[in-house]
């Protein structure tokens, strides 16, 4: 039995109004706000992070951002940075998402320079690696994940990497309701694991939870969650909904 206490994320992507996003959350802390079997985090959008974090104060439910500049200030119109988020008690950012690689052309390069940012601030980043269809068809999963990982971690020390969170994102599987088999998911877990044993050394390779982010669902998540090196989930769709998303926890809580 791994040591590693699982992690529910809920990633909102671009919904919720602030009133919205604080009654779900309102309703998330009300089922699961003072568990601490799980690690739970929401991550509503930039202009619902205020009203979200007041209502899980007081929680044991954290507070995420979906992004963030690498820099600290400065004229990067329409962009947040690490500082503003500590400010208002964030303790976790999403980053290196599939959907801003595609459509903001973020590099690895650029995502390792907020993966440093981050953690400068003792922010808690969650950085996302996986592969298109396109990918998968050609046999390249393991590369792309490969230059993803070492790429995003580049800079990174031994000390460091037990702060960051992993989340293995087939991007085929994100609201597609597609989801990679169990054996599927599980093979590409392991595999991040051996690269962090060989980056970081086995004692904190172990350490460092592997989020799967492609349409888990309480359905499927008590055989996904069950697997060796499946630490939790990056949950979109099914955290919009309250219901849902307290039952990922729940399932999370319940597998040994």
């Amino acid at each position: 039995m791994s040591s590693r206490k699982k992690l529910i994320a809920g990633n909102w992507k671009m919904n919720k109004t602030s009133a919205d996003a604080a009654a779900l959350v309102t309703d998330i802390v009300a089922a699961v706000g003072r568990q601490a079997d799980v690690d739970v985090v929401v991550c509503p959008p930039f202009t619902s992070l205020e009203s979200v974090g007041k209502a899980l104060d007081g929680s044991t439910v954290n507070l995420g951002a979906q992004n963030m500049h690498p820099e600290a200030s400065g004229a990067y119109t329409g962009e947040i940075s690490a500082p503003m988020l500590r400010a208002i008690f964030a303790t976790h950012v999403i980053l290196g998402h599939s959907e801003r690689r595609a459509y903001c052309g973020e590099t690895d390069a650029f995502v390792n320079k907020k993966v440093l940012a981050a953690l400068k601030n003792q922010l808690k980043p969650i950085l996302c690696v996986g592969e298109t269809l396109a990918e998968r068809e050609a046999g390249a999963t393991l590369k792309v994940v490969q230059t993803q990982l070492e790429g995003g971690l580049e800079g990174v020390n031994k000390e460091q990497v037990a702060s960051i969170v992993i989340a293995y994102e087939p991007v085929w599987a994100i609201g597609t309701g597609k989801v990679a088999t169990t054996e599927q998911a599980q093979e590409v877990h392991a595999f991040i694991r051996g690269l962090l044993v060989k980056l970081f050394g086995e004692p904190m390779a172990q350490k460092v939870r592997i989020l799967y982010g492609g349409s888990m669902k309480p359905s499927n998540a008590p055989e996904l969650l069950a697997q060796k090196d499946i630490d939790g989930g990056l949950i979109g769709g099914a955290s919009l909904e309250a219901r849902s998303f307290v039952e990922l926890v729940t399932v999370a809580a319940a597998v040994k």
